[in-house]
């Protein structure tokens, strides 16, 4: 169930009612969660469940929900299994002939792609880049790529992957440098990889990133 990114009047009417009627509430941190349920006046019980132990608590949430729960699965922003734990569950749920139902909402790549202005008829969605491992591999497979490219990315790493991109699509590649997406501090830079190396060389990068760069 995608929960807002930013701004919380992106959350649906159904997910409200879903979430008030779920025996259980599966979430990145409860913390965070916490929060947004408040807010909205929820209060249900809520179980930890992200990227460090989504694989030894999947056998115990699969066994509730043939018990004959109803759980919901939230991430702390966005849409689970984009980037965020879901993948799991739903595929374990499939196999288990248990009903997997999706609902639409907010995910931070879509409005960038719009907001870049960069084709979106055919596109491809990376996530976030190896930081070690299988980096060069992709990034030489990415330079042959046609259709647009999306990424996230943290600031902290931002520079470094700009760098990287701009050294295996080449530097005057057109992209797209969105950040705080339905945030206060919402800003879209639409330029080259050059420029955009340039920009953030001397503006520290602040929030989350998704970049959209031209396919070849």
């Amino acid at each position: 169930m995608p929960t807002p990114i930013g701004n919380l009047e992106d959350i649906t009417l159904r997910a409200l009612r879903i979430l008030k009627e779920s025996d259980l509430i599966l979430c990145e941190d409860t913390r965070t969660s916490g929060h947004l349920l408040k807010h909205f006046d929820i209060s249900r019980p809520l179980q930890s469940y992200h990227a460090y132990n989504e694989h030894k608590t999947l056998e115990n949430i699969i066994s509730k929900l043939k018990s004959g729960l109803q759980i919901a699965q939230i991430s702390d922003a966005g849409t689970p299994a984009i980037s965020d734990p879901g993948f799991l569950i739903v595929r374990e749920c499939i196999k288990n002939n248990i009903e997997v139902e999706c609902l639409p909402g907010p995910t931070a790549f879509v409005p960038a792609l719009v907001k870049s202005g960069l084709p979106s008829d055919s596109f491809v969605f990376e996530g976030f880049i190896p930081v070690k491992k299988g980096r060069q591999t992709l990034l030489k497979k990415l330079a042959q790529e046609e259709r647009t490219m999306i990424f996230y990315e943290s600031p902290y790493k931002l520079l470094k992957t700009l760098n990287d991109l701009s050294e295996y699509l080449g530097a005057d590649r057109q992209a797209s440098a969105s950040r705080e997406i339905s945030k206060k501090f919402e800003e879209t830079i639409n330029s080259t990889l050059a420029s955009l190396i340039n920009h953030f060389s001397t503006k520290e990068p602040k929030g989350e990133f998704v970049l959209v760069v031209a396919g070849k």
